[in-house]
């Protein structure tokens, strides 16, 4: 027999947990300085000419490190003997420690069977404890190195961006719930936070939100692209020039690749209109470079556009933020009026509009803070000021959304209102609509020629308004559009029959869209084919009439049914007479 361990008391379990998820956060630090202090040796190791040491490799990671959290380095020794900030973060560096973070938050919340899980704030609060001690350690080090950490920077924004990332696991494991708020929060928000109405309003503006800022970023990477294509002479010159052996101008495509990011979100602040400060006397926007810029030797930079007045072609750039906002208005269009839903339960235009303006006001919060991180300074002089302008960017996002998406979002949606053609649908029934959702998808027989002659008149005799000239092109066919303008009365059982006029009597028949009008499956001609094949075979064919199929046998007269009937029955007499043989 296994011996089972006693069960721990609620208190020594509750501390062991809090023990272990300040043990995650403390592991996922290390997995991110350790991964970091292994590139940035690989790269020491492999350069021919290195400027310290071991110990200074290892400074310099944890310095590069605590920057992708966000935080401001000081180059202490520049040829002029003022300190110099580096405040420019690379942004693809901080997708590391943001998922590190968020995954050992994660782990720490969910529940485990056989393991103790804490209370969902102890989980947020030890992550956040056991990472901040990690990165206080790092700081710490790296202070005696080339770069060293401004300690103001530890508090905002590395330790906001290790919080925020930690209540992102922590909400993630909780399934991602949209309430209860705490009790402290104001009780408005309370109230309208528990109607289903108003969380899927304000879902909708987020999401709307979210693709509008990533249109936009793509769009700047877009513009990025075109520049670095237009002068990529200019490019590989910078990247030859930084470097000559190999290691080295593989730290530069490194650092080229991690800048990435930044460079897209330049990309959309030009687009914009602001554009963004090349030093503290020059910035370029799609109008011009005005001033002198004080642009260092890189690759990237060589996207900057050139001094002067700008030329047509630098005026497409504002073609981002309109794209920008129609994706905007179909994102709040695609929820206000769904494609399969009735006109009843269609947003009014005011909430859309509100919607919209929601989503556009997210849009340039999010682009703000978006652009406030990619850039900063980098020195103490002209180059205090590089970047874009967080403070011009975000409400330039916001104006453009909301000017181009509310108009849009309210055309599109009188477009998806519309009655599938050129006509306008009519209101439906909830009940109606969920009925006809519900049935099945059956394929309507095509009527016959002279159904469509006299289609007018029996529409009229029906109670049906007739066709116009701008419902010709309907989805389904002409019988379904004129279902669709109004309630239709039952149909009976001679128009549920298939086009042949009754009903089949064969468990596989499928009746044809269409009647063959041909004499080939007339009677007569069937029976003559039956016989000549019967005579050429010898007599091996056995002795009864054709077949029939039930839609042609359905418009044979009575007489002649019942006729052919009386004749197919003596035939199986006689064929049983012959097989019992000769009566004695």
């Amino acid at each position: 027999m296994t011996e089972r361990s006693p069960m721990l008391p609620a208190e020594r379990a509750r501390t062991l947990a809090l023990a272990s998820a300040f043990l995650r956060g403390g592991v996922a630090a290390g997995l991110g300085l350790g991964s970091l202090a292994v590139l940035v040796t690989v790269l020491w190791i492999s350069s021919p000419y290195p400027d310290s040491g071991p110990g200074g490799a290892l400074r310099t990671a944890a310095a590069v490190w605590l920057l992708a959290h966000g935080a401001e380095l000081v180059r202490p020794d520049t040829l002029s003997g003022v300190p110099a900030p580096v405040g420019v973060v690379p942004l693809l560096l901080v997708a590391g420690p943001v998922w590190l973070v968020h995954r050992a938050a994660r782990d720490a919340a969910e529940p485990e069977e056989g393991r103790p899980r804490p209370s969902q704030t102890g989980a947020f609060c030890a992550v956040t404890a056991g990472y901040l001690l990690v990165a206080a350690g790092a700081a710490a080090y790296a202070r005696d190195g080339s770069l060293r950490v401004v300690p103001d920077t530890l508090a905002f924004p590395v330790a906001l961006m290790v919080a925020g990332a930690a209540a992102a696991g922590v909400w993630t494991a909780a399934g991602r719930p949209l309430g209860p708020l705490p009790s402290w929060s104001p009780l408005v928000l309370q109230e309208a936070l528990a109607r289903t109405l108003f969380r899927n309003r304000a879902e909708a503006a987020c999401r709307s939100a979210a693709v509008g800022a990533a249109v936009l970023s793509g769009g700047g990477a877009l513009l990025v692209a075109v520049a670095l294509g237009r002068n990529a002479a200019a490019a590989q010159e910078s990247f030859l020039m930084l470097s000559g052996d190999w290691s080295g101008r593989f730290a530069v495509l490194l650092l080229g690749a991690a800048l990435v990011p930044n460079a897209a979100l330049w990309g959309a602040a030009y687009g914009l209109g602001p554009g963004f400060a090349l030093g503290t006397g020059a910035t370029a926007t799609p109008l011009g470079l005005t001033g002198t810029p004080a642009v260092p030797d890189f690759p990237l930079l060589a996207a900057v556009p050139a001094e002067g007045p700008a030329a047509p072609l630098n005026w497409a750039a504002l073609a981002v933020p309109v794209v920008a906002a129609l994706a905007v208005a179909w994102c709040t269009v695609r929820r206000a009026a769904p494609a399969d839903a009735p006109r009843a339960q269609a947003w009014s235009p005011r909430e859309t509009v509100l919607v919209t303006g929601l989503a556009a006001l997210g849009c340039g919060a999010g682009t703000a803070l978006l652009t406030a991180v990619a850039g900063g300074p980098l020195g103490a002089g002209a180059l205090s000021a590089f970047g874009p302008v967080w403070w011009l960017t975000g409400p330039a996002a916001l104006v453009w959304t909301a000017a181009v998406g509310v108009p849009a979002a309210l055309l599109l949606r009188v477009w998806r209102l519309r009655e599938p053609g050129w006509a306008w649908r009519r209101d439906l029934p909830a009940e109606e609509a969920g009925e006809r959702a519900a049935e099945p998808a059956v394929r309507k027989p095509v009527p016959a020629p002279e159904k469509k002659a006299n289609e007018a008149e029996e529409e009229e005799a029906a109670g049906r308004p007739p066709r116009r000239w701008w419902a010709l092109w309907r989805k389904g066919g002409p019988g379904e559009g004129a279902a669709q303008e109004g309630p239709a009365p039952a149909a009976s059982a001679e128009e549920a029959a298939p086009a042949g006029g009754a009903a089949t009597d064969d468990a596989g028949f499928e009746p044809y869209d269409f009647l063959p009008t041909d004499p080939w499956h007339e009677k007569e001609v069937r029976e003559a084919r039956w016989a000549s094949l019967k005579q050429s075979s010898g007599g091996l064919m056995a002795d009864f009439p054709a077949r029939v199929p039930a839609a042609p046998r359905a418009e044979e007269p009575p007489a002649e049914a019942a006729d052919r009937k009386g004749r197919s029955s003596e035939a199986a007499d006689r064929e049983g007479q012959e097989d019992r043989g000769p009566t004695p």
